[in-house]
């Protein structure tokens, strides 16, 4: 069918899939994980509507908090998504921020370093980290899951040894990227934050760009394209989103608007989706993670590839630290504690195989604001930690668990379904990696996708 014949076509049950990202034509494959997160939203804002008849969830002031709450977890998940796609696990990210941020404090409180030198070292010190924990991973061939597992004591102790297992204030303005907002723009007869608005725009545009690119890329490769009313949907319904998240953001309590540190995460987020999708050291990391003899007959360099996906990690963690203490204005002991597990359960509940090859930025940070919207509900019932402690368990378990059975059973994968790479191109239009394959019978290569 041409690409006119299928624009000009009536209704197709199967239109609705393309539109949840189903049949490789959506430009979001994560649609369906996005519409669980939404789902759960939902849930939480009717409930408390019971005791405030304007409910709590979708409050400005608790999305704010929110994003103030867990934007560190979330930068955690976008090192972390590209650590479990090569088939590795990091449980040092905890301690790794924890060391970094104590070190970024004393640096000011007992050096008198400024505050922007200050976040320097620490993404040098973070460096230095990764690449120690890299290069034992990558050139002597140790286990990530070992090497991280000792970088978990040895950082957690570095931090209490050079704290002394004290709380160490930080200066006013470093606090600024931890628990700062974007400025305010005092326009007469605007009573919100007009940059957040205005970001929110942007954010909308950008949706609408990539759609139209997608389907343009697909006219030109001569593959189906959905519907026109599949694509408008779908580009409504996410500006809504997005225009509402903004409008909440823009009218929270005076003097608050979209936090500093969600600002951080989006040019992340940007930043490593790009990274991942269109170039090609993201393709060699999906090829080594998906078959890395195959990837090493390709000509990639697999262990340089295992080095920078440790090392990034570790600068990311370092990243999340200095973020942190400058929300709570002190770096402690208990810094990071367990953060390493949050950073996984986000990344698996995103989308990304235990196996490793499967997995993208955006599905992590999906999986994240689940994982945040959770607990910040059962906080909002007044439940209690250890509730809230068991529910993430089961949560994760079972997110996994069915996807994992669903495939021993031969029925389609939940995971996969949301996360299948597209045949021809991805999802913002670039074309997908093509991996030559040693044929085991008679050594000629042949071509798989990864």
């Amino acid at each position: 069918m041409s690409t006119t014949e299928t624009e000009k076509r009536g209704f197709h049950f199967g239109d609705i899939k393309k539109m949840l990202g189903g049949n490789g034509t959506s430009s979001l494959r994560q649609f369906g994980i996005l519409g669980s997160l939404l789902a759960i939203v939902l849930f939480f804002q009717v409930v408390t509507m019971m005791r405030n008849p304007n409910g709590a969830t979708l409050s400005p002031n608790n999305l704010i908090n929110v994003i103030n709450q867990y934007s560190f977890i979330l930068i955690l998940a976008i090192g972390m998504v590209m650590v479990i796609i090569m088939g590795h696990i990091d449980l040092s990210v905890g301690s790794v921020a924890a060391f970094v941020g104590i070190v970024v404090a004393k640096s000011m409180t007992d050096w008198n370093l400024p505050w922007p030198l200050a976040i320097l070292l620490g993404l040098g010190v973070g460096a230095l980290v990764g690449a120690w924990q890299g290069f034992w991973v990558a050139y002597v061939g140790v286990p990530a899951f070992i090497v991280t597992l000792a970088g978990m004591l040895f950082f957690r102790g570095a931090n209490q040894f050079i704290g002394q297992s004290t709380t160490v204030p930080v200066p006013k303005e470093f606090v600024v990227i931890g628990a700062g907002y974007m400025p305010e723009i005092p326009i007469p007869g605007m009573n919100f934050n007009v940059p957040t608005m205005i970001l929110a725009v942007i954010a909308v545009a950008w949706v609408v760009f990539y759609e139209l690119r997608t389907r343009r890329t697909q006219r030109r490769m001569g593959s189906e394209t959905a519907p026109v009313w599949v694509a408008a949907t779908k580009v409504i319904v996410l500006g809504i989103i997005i225009l509402g998240a903004g409008w909440l953001f823009a009218t929270g309590r005076p003097g608050t608007s979209f936090p500093i540190s969600g600002l951080i995460l989006l040019a992340l987020v940007i930043l490593y989706t790009f990274l991942t999708r269109n170039t090609v050291f993201g393709r060699h990391i999906y090829a080594v993670g998906g078959n890395r003899q195959a990837a090493r007959l390709s000509g990639v360099k697999d262990r340089w590839v295992d080095f920078f996906v440790i090392m990034n990690m570790s600068v990311l963690a370092a990243l999340a630290g200095m973020i942190f203490v400058a929300r709570s204005q002190a770096s402690g002991p208990g810094d990071g504690n367990m953060w390493e597990l949050d950073a996984i359960a986000a990344v698996f509940i995103g989308g990304a195989a235990v196996s490793g090859g499967i997995g993208t930025v955006i599905g992590s940070i999906i999986g994240g604001l689940v994982m945040a919207f959770l607990n910040n509900g059962m906080a909002l019932l007044g439940l209690s930690a250890d509730v809230v402690s068991m529910v993430k368990g089961l949560v994760l378990l079972f997110a996994v668990g069915i996807d994992v059975w669903n495939k021993q059973q031969g029925r389609p994968s939940i995971i996969g379904f949301l996360t299948r790479r597209r045949a021809r191109t991805d999802d913002f239009g670039s074309s997908t990696l093509q991996t030559p394959v040693a044929d085991g019978a008679n050594g000629k290569k042949e071509t798989s996708s990864h």
